[in-house]
């Protein structure tokens, strides 16, 4: 595909410095543009990069002044790292626009799918569902019975949508998630074996949330497992049976929060972080990674440690962790000496 200076202003919005009939077909780094590539400028540790790249196009802020001559077009923004998201956004859409049904997938009794959705190669969709406008299906999807996908979502392969989740407008869920799978509920018997609890609830996700690859959302037991607005969950994440994660959190890599725990919104969580069962973790609250939570946490709180703790009382204490065994010796020493 190839975008001209002036279309790409226009969807961005921005302003021409140069060339507007100059097109590029690719995105590229700064220091790696080519010919008929397209870049951006935001992080100013790049601005050398500015002269000497070969890119042809480069997306700056509308305050960036040039201390050399530049041979690539400009175009300005008021943000352009925000503006070549949107850029890429708008190329991602356009790359994988299609719509139709693919011979090879199986569609249930009783389905509807908008006309401008996409099915894609050995999908299989239940009974009862509902996909809605600009919908992509990858291959090798399976939505069982009695969900409901909004506009706009994209499902990509190898990941299942089990029966009555429901799944927001603008929704990413990536490669090999599993979302609605049975929450771990077991009551332990006399005879030391367990008695599986069935998981009668369902998912809900809102609009704008992005699930990265093998992740997994477990339904409740009884009402919903919820994924608020906005929120942002990287890969190999597990959100246990009734938790809610309030909007626009973000929750990194291999992390896992335990059974009916409430997170708040604003919330940012750290890679390989634990958070145990029926807790309630408070708005715009900060746990660095590998921490571990087991206890309620405050509104506006920053932690690290295990079990977590103040992130500035961690640091603190981190001196004395690392002198310990020094500290252990002067005392041993201080010990032995004898007493008056």
């Amino acid at each position: 595909m190839k975008f001209t200076a002036a279309q790409i202003a226009t969807i961005l919005e921005g302003t021409i410095d140069g060339d507007a009939s100059i097109e590029v077909s690719q995105l590229s780094k700064i220091e790696e543009g080519t010919l008929g590539s397209l870049t951006f400028l935001a992080n100013p540790k790049y601005t050398p990069h500015i002269y000497k790249t070969n890119a042809s196009l480069v997306i700056v802020n509308n305050d960036f002044v040039a201390d050399e001559p530049i041979a690539p077009t400009l175009i300005r923004v008021p943000d352009a790292y925000q503006a070549f998201s949107t850029l890429l956004e708008f190329y991602d859409k356009q790359k994988a626009a299609q719509a139709g049904i693919e011979k090879t997938a199986i569609i249930g009794e009783q389905s509807s799918i908008d006309d401008t959705a996409y099915i894609g190669h050995y999908s299989v969709i239940g009974k009862n569902v509902t996909i809605g406008k600009n919908v992509t299906i990858h291959a090798h999807v399976v939505v069982e019975d009695d969900v409901v996908i909004d506009d706009n979502s994209v499902i990509y392969q190898h990941s299942t949508i089990h029966s009555s989740t429901s799944i927001g407008k603008f929704c990413v869920v990536h490669g090999g998630c599993i979302v609605g799978s049975d929450g771990f509920g077991f009551a332990p018997k006399e005879d030391g074996t367990y008695k599986k609890i069935p998981q009668t609830g369902r998912v809900v996700i809102e609009d704008h949330v992005d699930i990265g690859a093998n992740s997994t959302i477990d339904r409740a037991t009884l009402g919903e497992t919820k994924i608020c607005r906005g929120v942002k969950l990287d890969n190999q994440i597990q959100i246990a049976h009734n938790v809610e994660i309030g909007a626009n959190t973000v929750i990194a890599a291999q992390s896992g929060v335990a059974g009916s725990t409430k997170v708040g919104s604003n919330c940012v969580i750290g890679g390989q972080v634990g958070i145990i069962g029926h807790l309630k973790v408070g708005d715009n609250v900060k746990i660095q990674g590998q921490s571990g939570v087991t206890s309620n946490i405050k509104s506006n709180q920053a932690l690290y440690g295990t079990p977590a703790m103040s992130y500035k009382d961690y640091l603190k204490s981190y001196i004395f962790f690392k002198r310990f065994p020094s500290i252990v010796k002067r005392l041993e020493a201080l010990e032995k000496q004898p007493h008056e």
